[in-house]
């Protein structure tokens, strides 16, 4: 793919990540269940998102890739952000109390968790391109909810999260938003790559 294809593929992936973080923000019960149409959506167009690209990085121009990635989910996100603010329900009030959550959390407690979110990740995408019998489904069913359920950030989700915050808090936190950001995307990428520690390469 061109970096143009590359960019315009993960812009979509985080239109996608982002829609499914606003039903989670609509309805955090809910919306544990409706995330799973984000990730879905994903597998199903082959679009590129961060958690869902991480695990399968094999160079260094992988990794620059990975990067150009991670913005395009970003501008994704941005994009959903804005019609988020345009809601009458209280999302921006829902995303606040989920970032003092995690800045309270503290970026080394957050990047640890963020990890068990990168091993579902993998494993959900890694099961779901294999096959479209139901059967290699099931994880990326179970994945998304289960990752809500313990509180394992995902960082393109937080990205969503943390793009309908009020401006006033975000820019009184900048400092330590983008350092628990950081760590949560480093958490996640160690996360999407454990499994290579401990399976076979060319058996997944």
């Amino acid at each position: 793919m061109t970096k143009f294809n590359i960019l315009r593929s993960a812009v979509f992936a985080g239109v996608c990540i982002g829609i499914a973080g606003f039903g989670f923000l609509a309805d955090k019960m809910l919306g544990m269940f409706l995330f799973i149409f984000g990730l879905a959506t994903v597998v199903s167009y082959k679009l590129k998102l961060f958690t869902g690209t991480a695990g399968f990085v094999r160079s260094g121009a992988d990794m620059l890739d990975l990067l150009l990635i991670l913005a395009g989910n970003w501008i994704g996100c941005f994009l959903v952000a804005l019609m988020a603010r345009c809601s009458a329900m209280p999302l921006q009030e829902t995303a606040q109390h989920l970032l003092e959550g995690r800045l309270a959390l503290g970026p080394l407690r957050a990047g640890v968790l963020s990890i068990g979110c990168g091993v579902l990740m993998t494993t959900a995408v890694t099961f779901a391109r294999r096959s479209r019998d139901f059967g290699h489904w099931v994880p990326l069913l179970l994945a998304v909810p289960l990752f809500i359920h313990c509180g394992f950030p995902h960082c393109v989700a937080d990205a969503f999260y943390y793009l309908v915050v009020p401006f006033d808090f975000l820019g009184k936190n900048a400092g330590s938003v983008l350092l628990l950001y950081s760590c949560l995307v480093l958490g996640n990428f160690i996360g999407c790559n454990l499994y290579r520690a401990f399976v076979d390469d060319g058996s997944y």
